[in-house]
């Protein structure tokens, strides 16, 4: 490992970035190294900047993925060499504005009552009823389950902030049928090997086979049952500023694009809804 990736990792540790951020930051700068065949560290804002139209315009990547580039780029010059912010500037690219694809209740019931694997039953069923990114999910430890205060603890989720969200009657339920057979420590979604929790890739894997034996077409990945979530929340009634802590959103207008899909049917009781009611019993 070189000097400078060492320093960039040690840079984004002690500011708390999230380990798949350290991954994609570190992966950007060393795809700009690649391109060039140089150290990062003596390359010209316009030989950058040539770089970023590569990779849009030639390699076809997404906006999102380029403005994912740009921020990695710009900790990497400003942060860890030190560049002033005005003598280093990247154009981000504007991601098109698009609402969240949700599923409806039909296709969230053939979800369900399809027959899945214990494990992947309670897997998926968290996901959608606590509302979780799948980062957060497959690192429940058992201890996070908290059934007398009917919460989830979702510890160092997103932004390393801690945070409660959803712990229904109904997922409750489901969760102790899950573990109660095979007694699952610590983690509670345990990998194979039982030496560590399941990993994203494996959580994402089993929803795209779920969707499929469901026969859901729409196009998405896991984060869809999060999406349904927050919009069967707040056709139910919930506030924004509640949704938005369920969500562990840092801001509010995050959470406000799914007023875009849905208009409350009635003024929050300050009772959150169970997000299972619709489903068979």
């Amino acid at each position: 490992m070189t000097a400078l990736r060492q320093q960039m990792i040690e840079d984004m540790v002690v500011r708390g970035f999230a380990q798949n951020t350290q991954t994609a930051y570190v992966r950007a700068v060393a795809g700009l190294a690649h391109f060039y065949g140089r150290s990062p560290d003596r390359l010209s804002e316009r030989e950058i900047q040539r770089y970023l139209v590569h990779l849009h315009q030639e390699k076809g990547l997404s906006y999102s993925t380029c403005n994912q580039v740009v921020s990695a780029l710009r900790f990497f010059y400003q942060v860890t060499l030190g560049r002033s912010a005005t003598s280093f500037a990247i154009p981000a690219a504007r991601t098109p504005s698009k609402l969240p694809q949700v599923l409806s209740r039909e296709e969230l019931t053939r979800l369900f009552t399809q027959p899945l694997w214990p494990k992947h039953h309670a897997l998926l069923l968290t996901a959608y009823a606590a509302g979780l990114r799948v980062s957060e999910l497959v690192a429940l430890r058992v201890r996070d389950i908290d059934s007398e205060h009917r919460v989830i603890r979702v510890e160092q989720g997103k932004g390393a902030r801690d945070r409660t969200t959803l712990l229904s009657p109904r997922l409750l339920e489901a969760l102790r049928a899950y573990w109660l057979p095979a007694r699952p420590e610590p983690w509670l979604f345990p990998s194979r090997d039982g030496k560590g929790h399941v990993g994203t890739a494996a959580a994402k894997h089993a929803f795209a086979k779920a969707k499929q034996r469901a026969g859901i077409e729409k196009p998405g990945g896991m984060h869809l049952l999060r999406h349904t979530f927050a919009t069967n929340l707040l056709h139910a009634g919930v506030d924004v500023y509640t949704l938005q802590r369920l969500l562990g959103h840092r801001s509010l207008r995050t959470t406000a694009r799914y007023l875009h899909l849905t208009e409350p049917v009635r003024k929050a009781s300050g009772i959150v809804p169970e997000p299972l009611a619709f489903l068979p019993n």
